[in-house]
């Protein structure tokens, strides 16, 4: 063991290994945009199964409608496999499908079924994984001065953990799927309210700008295009704007949402409505701005003394502390 930790610490083993991670890291870098999958396209696909998905609900309605109560089966994304099997086993849906789950998963960009399936499956295949691999390292591979009964009391600790780490994640997707929808949201609002004032539809507007802003932020996209088609299938065009709203959960796009509802309802000009919060928002982007701005002094004092103060001082005494030393 002594040896093994002699090598890994030795100089020429580090020089090695930084080495190999620097030449990875340019082949990768170098790779990367070669294999990288389009994004974009991906996405479009996906809205489109969304927008079938709406036209058939639809259709669906109105056929039930007609045919005096007679129900048509409705088109729904199913997941087939192991995960859907043991899903299905442990009749999971009854513990954890709720309609607070499916938005937070369509918060996080995840919809249909597999997704669902897919958090249902790791909710309670997480916990046992997380406590089998803490059993792992901590009796086999670390060499960790604790009793059994502590070392079980961990692998239990980190059971419980794994319960939590696919909300976790979800969360983390959330979150950074709202920070790139809200970093491009006052321009798509800006190109909406230019699309308006130039006489399209709000249905036209949304596609257009869906179009345009795919460039700047897929997810603001995907979401403008399938408030395009649900304000093309759903039977009231306010549903489309709480759904917006729902979806991305921030407070700039809810109180869109909430003008444009308020226009439609009361019949007051969109093209105003949709002014007045442009220049909301642009007001609250420059706000943020000016708060960063002004916390950054006191974020860089720590890094200024540690980094920069340490450097000046040997740039300026280092040349007379070298002539003192010559004339000693």
């Amino acid at each position: 063991m002594q040896d093994i930790i002699d090598t890994v610490t030795s100089p020429a083993f580090l020089a090695t290994v930084l080495a190999a991670v620097s030449a990875f890291a340019t082949i990768l870098a170098l790779v990367m945009p070669v294999l990288a999958r389009d994004r974009m396209n991906q996405r479009m696909r996906v809205m489109a199964l969304e927008r079938d998905k709406l036209r058939s609900q639809r259709l669906a309605d109105l056929s039930k409608e007609q045919r005096s109560g007679k129900s048509k089966a409705k088109l729904r994304q199913t997941s087939k496999g192991f995960m859907r099997e043991i899903v299905d086993k442990f009749d999971l849906r009854s513990q954890f499908d709720n309609e607070a789950l499916r938005n937070k998963l369509k918060m996080a960009g995840l919809r249909g079924e597999a997704p669902l399936v897919a958090f249902m499956f790791f909710r309670v295949a997480a916990p046992p994984a997380a406590f089998a691999v803490a059993l792992v390292y901590l009796f086999l591979v670390a060499d960790i001065q604790a009793s059994p009964t502590m070392k079980a009391l961990y692998a239990v600790l980190a059971a419980g953990a794994g319960y939590y780490l696919p909300n976790v994640f979800i969360q983390n997707l959330v979150q950074k799927r709202q920070q790139a929808i809200k970093i491009s949201f006052p321009e798509a609002l800006d190109m909406l309210l230019i699309c308006v004032q130039s006489g399209m539809s709000v249905e036209a507007s949304f596609g257009k700008v869906a179009k345009e802003v795919a460039a700047q932020s897929v997810e603001l996209a995907e979401e403008l295009s399938l408030t395009t088609a649900e304000l093309s299938y759903l039977p009231d065009r306010r549903l489309a704007y709480e759904n917006l709203a729902k979806r991305t959960a921030l407070p700039s796009v809810k109180a869109v949402t909430t003008a444009l509802i308020q226009a439609e309802r009361y019949g007051t000009p969109v093209g105003q409505a949709l002014r007045t919060m442009a220049k909301e928002n642009r007001e609250m982007r420059m706000g943020e701005a000016e708060k960063k701005a002004a916390a950054l002094p006191p974020k860089l004092t720590v890094p200024m003394i540690l980094f920069f103060l340490p450097v000046l001082f040997l740039v300026i005494l280092g040349p007379a502390a070298i002539t003192f030393w010559k004339l000693q």
